[in-house]
């Protein structure tokens, strides 16, 4: 396997990003979800992963600034060829620890519960699932609230 290399996101990326990401997602229509202000101004909590110079995975997340205790994952992305290499894992790992080092307490995050894979995924990370309250995202749109207890995330 070769090396994968983890660092912040910087503005260059979203350009990258969203050249890919719908293809990521079989085709359906995810870029919207990833504006530029996510790589200029979450910046610290923001992350990708490459492979011998290419794009394999990101994490856009941020700090609450309404919950003094909370952060927030709001999109990972692993490129297809590399799911099942630990690139989420490792991604959650650097955004977990840099909330941390800034006294957050909990990560939240939302899927939809048609997303079976990402529900497993976050529950073999240690993340408790429940359905949002109806309306969550907008009428129509059912969610899956994540919760993770930074204390219990491995320190290894």
């Amino acid at each position: 396997m070769t090396e994968l290399v983890v660092r912040h996101a910087e503005p260059a990326d979203h350009a990258t990003v969203v050249a890919v990401v719908d293809d990521w997602w079989g085709g359906r229509a995810m870029a919207a979800m990833l504006p530029r202000l996510f790589f200029v101004h979450f910046r610290p909590t923001s992350f990708v992963v490459e492979s011998e110079g290419r794009l394999v995975g990101f994490l856009c997340g941020f700090v609450s600034q309404t919950y003094d205790d909370e952060a927030y994952v709001h999109f990972v992305g692993v490129d297809p060829a590399f799911r099942g290499r630990g690139v989420a894992r490792l991604l959650y790992d650097w955004f977990v620890r840099a909330v941390s080092a800034e006294g957050r307490t909990v990560v939240r995050a939302v899927t939809s519960p048609v997303n079976t894979a990402s529900v497993a995924f976050h529950r073999s990370l240690g993340f408790a699932a429940e359905p949002a309250p109806a309306g969550y995202d907008g009428p129509g749109e059912d969610r899956v609230r994540l919760t993770l207890r930074v204390a219990d995330w491995p320190s290894d």
